[in-house]
C-alpha cells in the first residue's frame, strides 16, 4: 500500500465507521421511542445532537486549552518554535494557528479548533527540551495534518455522539426498569423488552465507544502519512513516537476526555498488549505507526 492509498483508506474507513454510527444513534433512539410509544424521543436525541454539537464546535477548544493548563505563547516568546510552525502552514498552504505551550515534562502534543482558521497547536515543555528539530518539525507537521483533515471537528462529533447514545440507553433502561409501557398489560412482552432494554443498556454503550476509539485510531494513521508528506522526511517522526513513547514522566492534567487529542497516549504505565485492551486504545499501537512511517519511499511522491 502506497502512501496515498493508505491515507485514503483510513479517510475512507472513518466515514464508514461515522455513518454507522449516527445509523446506530437513530436506532438506539428509535427503540427508545417505539418502547415508550412516542417518537417525542428520537425528536428529542436528535435535536440534543445537533445543539450539543454545535456548542461543542464553537467552544470545545477553549475547554481543552482550560483542561490542559496550555498557556498562549508569542512569537517573540519562543522565535525558533514559531518560525518552524510558519515554514510548515506556508508548505501545507494553512493559516497560521495560535501556539500553547503546557508545562509537563511528557514529551507530547495536540491540536485542537473549529477549523483551520482557528486552529490552536499545543506543545509540553518536555517535548521542547527532548526532541530535535527534524523530530519537533515532524510532531508539528502530524498536529498540522489533523487541522487541515478537520480532524477535530470529527473527534468532537464523535465524542458528542458517544454521550447521546449514553444517556439515551441509561434513560431507556431506567424506564423499562420502572415499568416500561405503561399500557402494555402483556407481562411475557414486558419481560422480553426489559432483557431488550437491560442488553442495549450494556451494549451500546460499548459499542458506541469502540466505535470512538476506531475513528480516532485511523485519524492517527492518517495524521501521521499527511505529516510525512509535509516534511518529506518521515523518519523525523518515527523518532519522536519513539521519545515520546519511552519517556517515563506522567502527565499530570491526562484524564480520559482529552487522551485522544495528544500524538500519543499521555497515559504511562505497564499496558498489557492483548487484543481486548488494543480494542479501547485512543492510539494505534507505537510499533504500527513506526512500521508504516519507515516503509514510505517518500521519494516516489517528490
Amino acid at each position: 500500500m502506497t502512501l496515498y492509498t493508505h491515507a485514503a483508506s483510513n479517510t475512507r474507513k472513518t466515514w464508514i465507521y461515522l455513518t454507522g454510527f449516527l445509523v446506530f444513534i437513530i436506532f438506539v433512539a428509535w427503540v427508545v421511542s417505539y418502547f415508550l410509544e412516542t417518537y417525542l424521543v428520537l425528536y428529542i436525541a436528535v435535536a440534543y445532537s445537533v445543539i450539543v454539537s454545535f456548542s461543542s464546535y464553537w467552544y470545545s477548544d477553549k475547554i481543552v486549552l482550560a483542561l490542559t493548563g496550555a498557556k498562549f505563547i508569542e512569537k517573540k516568546d519562543n522565535p525558533e518554535l514559531y518560525r518552524l510552525v510558519e515554514n510548515l502552514c506556508i508548505t501545507a498552504g494553512l493559516p497560521i494557528p495560535k501556539i500553547y505551550i503546557i508545562n509537563e515534562n511528557q514529551p507530547n502534543a495536540f491540536a485542537t479548533g473549529r477549523n483551520p482558521k482557528h486552529g490552536v497547536v499545543a506543545v509540553t515543555k518536555g517535548l521542547l527540551d527532548r526532541l530535535d528539530r527534524t523530530e519537533l518539525e515532524g510532531v508539528i507537521a502530524h498536529e498540522l495534518s489533523h487541522i487541515g483533515n478537520k480532524d477535530t471537528l470529527l473527534q468532537t462529533l464523535v465524542v458528542v455522539l458517544t454521550g447521546v447514545i449514553i444517556i439515551m440507553t441509561d434513560f431507556f433502561f431506567r424506564i423499562s426498569f420502572w415499568g416500561g409501557r405503561r399500557n402494555n398489560k402483556n407481562n411475557k412482552a414486558q419481560t422480553i423488552m426489559f432483557f431488550v432494554a437491560l442488553a442495549l443498556a450494556i451494549l451500546a454503550p460499548l459499542l458506541a465507544t469502540l466505535i470512538k476509539m476506531a475513528i480516532s485510531r485511523k485519524r492517527e494513521f492518517l495524521a501521521d502519512t499527511s505529516g510525512a508528506l509535509l516534511t518529506r522526511y518521515p523518519e523525523g517522526l518515527a523518532r519522536a513516537l519513539e521519545k515520546i513513547s519511552q519517556d517515563p514522566n506522567p502527565m499530570r492534567v491526562a484524564n480520559n476526555s482529552t487522551a485522544h487529542l495528544f500524538i500519543s497516549s499521555p497515559f504511562r504505565g505497564a499496558q498489557n498488549k492483548s487484543w481486548l485492551t488494543k480494542l479501547f486504545m485512543t492510539h494505534p499501537p507505537i510499533e504500527e505507526r513506526l512500521k508504516i512511517l519507515r516503509g514510505m519511499d517518500i521519494k516516489k511522491y517528490a
